[in-house]
């Protein structure tokens, strides 16, 4: 079993349907359980902030997401914007064509931005989309977002290809040290999968799960999950 499980947990909902009673359970379910954040989309910051202001959950939102094919202007405009309206996390998706392409400057402009945005008001996470790179652009991916100032790395969107593995979260580590966050997200399961991913140095879990995964954990029974 993991100590405290529940402060490693981004409850996420970021479907694009999600309506606001389903962003006021999540944020209840993440009071009661006192999860680390909740993850949504930034329109609904300003609400998440309204119903967790007298608790002890983060607020958490995605930037240039899920393709992060966004300039890195409009980038930084939305970091800010999501601040503004409440959130102390910013969860980052690295311009993936650059990366590919070898601009590493481009990437890590692009990481910046939002980077200076965030300065002192809330965290940096950087997803690099693990399911669409090499091991060879994921550890680039990772020795960028630490050079940028970033404060997490994390594997996914949970949009794409596939979600987080064992050995992605190995690698990353491997990549960013010991001082940066690693963030696994999509595939996180069962309480063992969480498990897992905090062996190999996974330091946040995103999932839209939490309570699957916490009551899997107490039970020893299987859990479904979605990204």
């Amino acid at each position: 079993m993991v100590k405290e499980l529940n402060k490693y947990i981004d409850h996420t909902l970021l479907k694009a349907d999600a309506t606001e009673e389903q962003i006021k359970v999540l944020c209840e379910e993440a009071a009661a359980h006192h999860f680390m954040s909740v993850c949504v989309n930034p329109t609904w910051v300003k609400k998440a902030a309204a119903y967790l202001n007298d608790s002890d959950v983060e607020i958490c939102t995605v930037i240039g997401f899920p393709l992060g094919a966004t300039t890195s202007e409009v980038k930084a405009f939305e970091a800010k914007n999501a601040i503004q309206n409440g959130a102390t996390e910013v969860d980052m998706v690295i311009n993936i064509g650059a990366l590919k392409d070898k601009d590493d400057a481009a990437v890590e402009r692009d990481i910046e931005g939002v980077v200076k945005a965030a300065e002192g008001k809330a965290l940096t996470k950087v997803i690099i989309e693990t399911s669409l790179l090499s091991d060879e652009e994921k550890v680039r991916a990772c020795e960028i977002a630490k050079k940028a100032g970033a404060d997490f790395v994390k594997t996914s969107t949970g949009f794409s290809t596939g979600g987080a593995t064992v050995t992605d979260i190995k690698l990353m580590r491997s990549a960013v040290g010991p001082d940066l966050g690693v963030k696994a997200s999509g595939g996180v399961r069962t309480a063992q999968d969480a498990a897992d991913f905090i062996e190999a140095g996974a330091t946040r879990l995103g999932s839209s799960n939490g309570i699957a995964l916490l009551n899997n954990e107490a039970s020893g029974s299987d859990a479904s999950s979605s990204y």
